[in-house]
């Protein structure tokens, strides 16, 4: 018997599609069961070509074997002690994701919106008296109530005032906007090298550059959240690399485990120096499994294989035609693919999921697509002839 026709055996059908979970979640009748680099094979046995990578988390695809060692390895050593002792792993990552971006410490928690909470508090506590953070509006930041208070998407927060203050926010892709709106409480700016959730929206290139500049010029932190374009789902290792700016604070998440739950922020000395003991901390972050599995990751991460990322990025993008894309955007593997109002972007998106092909949405009328770094061309080709099928027969 196939591992895949096993797993279904194992798979209690009664516990599907039941009325226990809450209903946050808009779930498609799906049952994925096992996964293999670019594929996920569901309940039935049917297999998917998978261009979302659980939202640009499994950057190494399903299973990858080094990453899948590593976390096997340390799960028959221990699974978690607390953070209350020396962890030579967690010093082993840090040491890591310091030297690649050039900062100084590493702080280590369970997701991106925590890691953003992380930075906000980091920022308050830097600031000695100065406590708000600029924004970007079409952002997206977290669903925590700090990371959603600076989130400036209306459409979130509805039924969660009162929102935290502390928060003021701008046009994004505008750094006039910016200096506009500081104060002598501001300080520091919050703001994504490529707006994610709200439809793939690239900036201007010189707009990290000119943001750090200003921060400069006041005494500003830029803090920059790397939680979906991090860990090299651009073709970089971080997206503000392409411009090559060195922020005060990165937020990770997403990809840096590949799938196992992992957050980070790292900063600048100086922000720091001023966290003592008992000023933040995570029962669960840096656990030892997700950090074995990160530093595997990272040693993947080679310059070939980020080179590579970004080639094929520009590959599909080259390669999506039709009457009824206005624009096709992003970077590297990082894809926007936006369509004109009379196109459904969630309906061809279930179109794909019908034809064996995972893709996401973002903001309206926006394809998502996050394949994984290890994806081939005969894997692209599959995916542009089904993207392709799908559109004729929309028309």
């Amino acid at each position: 018997m196939s591992a895949v026709k096993q797993l279904q055996f194992e798979t209690s059908p009664g516990t599907i599609g039941t009325d226990v979970l809450l209903k946050n979640y808009k779930r498609y009748p799906i049952n994925f069961v096992k996964g293999d680099g670019a594929y996920l094979y569901d309940s039935e046995g049917k297999k998917y070509l998978d261009f979302l990578s659980g939202i640009a988390v499994t950057g190494l695809g399903h299973c990858h074997p080094k990453v899948t060692e590593a976390a096997k390895n340390q799960l028959e050593n221990f699974w978690h002690v607390s953070n209350l002792f020396q962890s030579s792993l967690q010093e082993e990552l840090a040491e890591k994701l310091v030297s690649l971006s050039g900062l100084d410490n590493a702080f280590f928690c369970n997701s991106g919106t925590e890691a953003n909470e992380a930075a906000i508090k980091f920022a308050r506590k830097w600031g000695n008296g100065k406590s708000t953070i600029i924004t970007a509006i079409g952002g997206f930041h977290g669903r925590t109530l700090g990371s959603l208070s600076a989130t400036a998407q209306y459409k979130l927060w509805e039924g969660f005032s009162p929102l935290t203050p502390g928060f003021v926010y701008v046009p994004f892709n505008d750094v006039e906007a910016v200096e506009y709106s500081l104060n002598e409480s501001i300080v520091g700016v919050m703001v994504e090298p490529i707006q994610g959730e709200s439809g793939i929206n690239v900036p201007d290139d010189n707009y990290l550059k000119e943001l750090k500049e200003l921060c400069v010029k006041h005494n500003l932190l830029l803090i920059v959240d790397e939680v979906q374009t991090g860990m090299g789902r651009t073709g970089k290792m971080f997206a503000h690399q392409w411009e090559d700016v060195k922020p005060d604070m990165i937020t990770l998440a997403k990809g840096i485990a590949n799938g196992l739950p992992l957050g980070a922020v790292i900063c600048t000395k100086e922000i720091g120096d001023v966290m003592k003991p008992g000023s933040h901390g995570s029962t669960f972050g840096g656990n030892p499994v997700a950090v074995a599995a990160a530093n595997a990751v990272v040693d993947l991460l080679t310059d070939d294989l980020l080179s590579r990322v970004y080639m094929m990025g520009e590959h599909i993008k080259k390669s999506l035609n039709h009457p009824s894309i206005i624009e096709v955007r992003g970077k590297g593997l990082l894809i926007g693919v936006e369509f004109e109002k009379n196109i459904n972007a969630k309906a061809v998106a279930s179109k794909l999921l019908d034809n064996g092909i995972l893709a996401g949405t973002a903001g309206e009328n926006v394809i998502r697509l996050l394949p994984p770094f290890i994806i081939t061309d005969e894997e692209i080709g599959l995916f542009l002839d089904g993207f392709s099928s799908v559109l004729k027969r929309s028309d």
